[in-house]
């Protein structure tokens, strides 16, 4: 497997529309077209790869958060064929943990805070529990602490 050293330089000879810049953490801002990578990550070159896949994807927003997990899968989908290109071995655990920890953060989300049920999403960041009608709004919380605020719940109209 190159170095991601090497690995950086060789993404930017073939994809000259992407900027690689070094950070604290793997993200692809599509407002900038830039990349960002932690090169002290034992997992750089996979995730590095991950990034690239969403760029050349052309992924920039989400209006449901199930969107995000599927957007997430794509990218790694991406990240495998991009790995047979530059002879980086993509495993399966890296991959399924990173999905994982999309997949619990849709999870507490969708978690109501009053009965513990599976809410579905009513709108971007507001859900709403199928089962007790209790509303909440949550915050972005993709790399901070999730919070749920209960709202009003929505008066059901008899049948």
């Amino acid at each position: 497997m190159p170095s991601i050293t090497s690995l950086v330089n060789t993404v930017l000879k073939v994809y000259p529309s992407v900027t690689v810049t070094e950070g604290d953490d793997f993200f692809w801002s599509a407002r900038e077209q830039t990349i960002y990578y932690d090169e002290t990550d034992p997992n750089a070159a996979h995730l590095l790869l991950h990034e690239l896949g969403h760029a050349l994807l052309s992924h920039r927003q989400y209006d449901r958060d199930v969107q995000l997990i599927a957007m997430e899968s794509e990218a790694w989908e991406e990240a495998k064929r991009l790995g047979v290109r530059f002879n980086v071995a993509m495993p399966t655990d890296v991959i399924e943990d990173h999905l994982d920890t999309y997949r619990d953060w849709l999870h507490q989300r969708s978690t109501c805070p009053a009965c513990q049920a599976i809410g579905q999403q009513v709108a971007a960041a507001q859900y709403e529990c199928i089962v007790c009608h209790t509303r909440w709004r949550v915050n972005e919380a993709r790399s901070c602490q999730l919070r749920r605020y209960k709202t009003k719940p929505i008066k059901k109209a008899p049948i």
